[in-house]
């Protein structure tokens, strides 16, 4: 896995399953060439996690880069993300990326809100 320096012992890294699909994705997209994950208000248990292809990074984002993917992160949805790491699941229940994340307290059944 790969570590991205964000907060002194809270790396978000990111599987190789994860990578690989990224990479998948974007291969066929002309102008996006990484995800985006951010935080935002909202969902059934307080934060969700939003997933956008985009075509760079921005001037406040974390870039993480393996495998030839790259993720960015902007620096106000790492604060509630540091310490976690992204999956890509392909199991009977379906494709999914999945963010496995310690500062999360609970989070719903289909897995993309939590609170903290």
């Amino acid at each position: 896995m790969t570590a991205h320096p964000t907060m002194a012992g809270k790396d978000v890294t990111v599987t190789d399953a994860c990578a690989a699909r990224v990479s998948k994705i974007v291969a066929n997209e002309a102008e996006n060439k990484a995800l985006r994950i951010s935080v935002e208000g909202g969902g059934c248990s307080g934060f969700s996690y939003k997933f956008d292809l985009v075509p760079s990074a921005q001037d406040d984002d974390i870039v993480i880069e393996k495998n030839g993917a790259t993720i960015l992160i902007d620096e106000l949805s790492m604060v509630y993300m540091a310490g976690s790491e992204i999956d890509f699941v392909d199991d009977l229940i379906g494709q999914s990326f999945q963010i496995r994340n310690p500062n999360a307290v609970a989070s719903c059944g289909c897995g993309t809100s939590f609170s903290i």
